[in-house]
């Protein structure tokens, strides 16, 4: 190797780079293609006459040759959380009423508007001014390492521009982005495949989100995807705003949407979505919304989180594009739960992006209400533009011998008698050996937010259910068993047979948490789960719990404590869990061993606006020091930790003589309990 042709190989990364960032970001470019080509086998030629100099941030490093077999798991140092959605004027007055609640009175507070792309989100991780990872959302706590993938598309810079202005203050950074496909670009995507006898990708978004999970990079790198980037996540938090930030992610070499719009009040705030709705159709992407953040990041972590969504965050969702078609016929699914839900079988009919042939009917409620027949022309829309539903009804050219549609009687898959609850507007079959039902569970089980069993997808349940070799959980379990059966299933073979097997044994490392939330107990979420797991720390804690006793816990509320003793109650649930610890489940979580403190075995509860830390952060430390945060003052609460603006709990620990501490107490009994 040479220093000369080091010192090549770096001016060339650098120009290389920097046109890059001309034509994919600025999309601006200032050479023409045949003068970059050039610069970039001038690059290749030298890097293969000198490996050692090559480096995984080249430009010729894009795109990598190996296969991803599998996708690592890795966890998000900050979740990825889903913004709670509005629809109306007055839900945005709501959201900003919440907003000024949870601060201090008079504050001032400004948004900032953005566009809602509809595409993939993903974490990208920078160490060093470095493309360290990139991750998808997966179930928000922990995504799947796209890595190889991301480095394909060139608006995602491999070292960031400006860096050494930066270099202490953006040594650790996260961007959050959305990965999409213009809409022109996706149409001649799938004309191409649509000639070669390939499958059609339904819209933009399915197609990105197909794209991103392929095996090879070089397929990837083939596929026209971009990225917006909307975020900066910081531990140091040098910014003061999200707007500086957005400003700070286009200087250091990111794509940033230019529609978006600072705002002083929420009634701006409503101008500027109606302005974003006019664009939608005008625009090379598709947009399904506007999102709104509050722009003080002091502000955003005060405010918090709570289980599913940020609290200084919502999505004002545009009205759902329709179209008009015939219904041809009603049929009845059974879910997991066992609910049975109508579904519309359409004459297809093309709608924002995709062929539509299907639409929720929701329950017969619903179906009564708009008094919905078969043969009736009908106005079908996207709900939040990504669920097809029935709106209305166009009445006059009905035809006269039209019938009112009834409800079922029995099940549609085993003909039990359905009963419907006095509270409920869903029918409900009771029979838990119900086909469909247990495929719906087995699906949920299987899943990879779950138990994430790879290679057992819908289409195997359906054919296991129906040849008798699953019933139960348990069963999957015991597959190992039939090997010789299963190996002779048509278009299955050894290889498959064995992969399914191996990953069913690899499945019993999942922890409690993911045990917990394939389950399927009704309101028990991943996010639930992971709260529940590290409280109680195993099942068995969990199935002796009273309902009180788990709505204590930090941010579950009744619904979620009466659905889990319901749950546990029925013996055979409990007898499920028995037989799924025999398997080598995991039904416990370690507990850590934390040293005598203030906080360890007591129970604590937030009230009010925090100047130093959100409640989910106080949470978090409450919670690593061992104690305990309850959502309700009772006898049994040792302290309440009161913020800014506290109220009705403050009055009731007063009441019950309850200890109360400051923020300053606070925080310095954190700092003794950390030491």
């Amino acid at each position: 190797m040479s220093a000369p042709a080091e010192k090549r190989i770096n001016e060339l990364r650098a120009v290389i780079n920097e046109h890059d960032y001309k034509y994919y970001v600025l999309a601006q470019p200032d050479i023409s293609d045949e003068e970059y080509d050039s610069l970039y086998k001038e690059l290749e030629k030298l890097e293969n006459e000198n490996p050692a100099l090559i480096t995984p941030d080249s430009p010729t490093q894009r795109v990598g040759k190996d296969l991803t077999k599998e996708f690592a798991t890795i966890p998000h140092r900050f979740p990825m959380l889903s913004l709670a959605n509005s629809y109306e004027e007055s839900e945005l007055h709501d959201f900003d009423r919440r907003v000024r609640e949870g601060l201090s009175a008079g504050e001032k507070v400004e948004y900032v508007v953005e566009f809602k792309i509809d595409g993939v989100s993903i974490n990208l991780n920078y160490t060093g001014g470095r493309l360290k990872t990139a991750t998808t959302r997966g179930d928000g706590f922990e995504g799947d390492d796209v890595t190889a993938n991301i480095k394909t598309i060139r608006s995602v810079p491999l070292l960031l521009k400006n860096f050494e202005k930066h270099r202490e203050e953006l040594a650790d950074i996260e961007v959050r982005g959305e990965i999409y496909m213009e809409i022109d670009e996706f149409k001649k995507l799938n004309t191409e495949r649509a000639e070669k006898g390939e499958k059609l990708f339904a819209n933009p978004r399915n197609s990105a989100a197909g794209t991103i999970k392929m095996q090879d990079p070089r397929i990837v790198a083939s596929r026209p995807l971009k990225i917006f980037t909307y975020y900066l996540l910081n531990s140091k938090d040098t910014g003061t705003t999200h707007f500086k930030n957005l400003e700070l992610l286009k200087k250091l070499g990111f794509r940033v949407n230019s529609h978006l719009k600072l705002c002083g009040s929420i009634s701006d705030v409503i101008e500027v979505c109606s302005e974003f709705e006019k664009l939608r159709d005008s625009l090379p992407y598709e947009i399904d919304g506007a999102v709104i953040k509050v722009n003080s990041l002091t502000q955003q972590r005060r405010l918090g989180t709570i289980a599913k969504s940020p609290r200084w965050a919502v999505a004002y969702k545009f009205r759902a594009k329709q179209a008009k078609t015939m219904l041809k016929g009603i049929t009845w699914q059974v879910g997991r739960t066992g609910a049975i839900t109508p579904v519309a079988e359409l004459d297809p009919v093309f709608l924002a992006g995709s062929t539509i042939s299907r639409a929720t009917l929701h329950n017969y409620d619903e179906i009564k209400r708009k008094d919905i027949r078969v043969n009736d022309i009908v106005i079908i829309e996207k709900g939040g533009d990504v669920i097809p539903k029935v709106v209305s009804v166009e009445t006059s050219s009905r035809k006269d011998d039209s019938i009112p549609t009834q409800p079922p009687s029995v099940c549609p898959s085993c003909g039990s008698v359905l009963f419907k609850p006095e509270s409920e507007v869903a029918y409900y079959c009771e029979n838990t050996m119900c086909p469909e039902q247990i495929k719906g569970r087995l699906s949920h089980f299987a899943s990879r937010g779950a138990m994430d069993i790879e290679g057992l997808g819908d289409a195997l349940i359906d054919l296991f259910v129906d040849m008798g070799f699953l019933h139960s959980y348990d069963d999957i379990f015991e597959l190992y068993t039939r090997r010789d059966e299963l190996i002779a299933i048509e278009r299955l073979g050894e290889k498959s047979i064995s992969n399914l097997l191996a990953s069913i044994e690899e499945c019993k490392k999942q922890p409690f948490s993911k045990v917990l939330f394939a389950l399927g107990i009704r309101y028990v979420g991943a996010g639930v789960a992971k709260k529940l797991a590290s409280q109680f720390l195993s099942i068995d804690k969990l199935i002796s719990a009273n309902e009180d006793e788990i709505s204590s816990v930090y941010e579950i509320g009744p619904s979620i404590s009466k659905s889990l003793s319901k749950f546990f109650e029925d013996e055979h649930n409990v007898k499920l869990v028995g037989k799924l610890r025999q398997h080598g489940l995991n039904f416990t979580e370690e507990k850590k061993e934390i040293e005598e403190n203030f906080f360890l075995n007591k129970t604590f509860v937030l009230t009010g606006s925090l100047s130093n830390m959100s409640r989910d952060e106080a949470t978090e430390k409450i919670s690593s020091l061992g104690g305990k945060v309850s959502s309700s003052v009772s006898k049994k609460t040792f302290a309440i930790i009161a913020g800014e603006e506290a109220g009705s709990k403050l009055e009731k620990a007063r009441s019950l003589n309850v200890r109360i501490l400051n923020e300053e107490e606070f925080l310095r009994l954190l700092e003794e309990g950390s030491q």
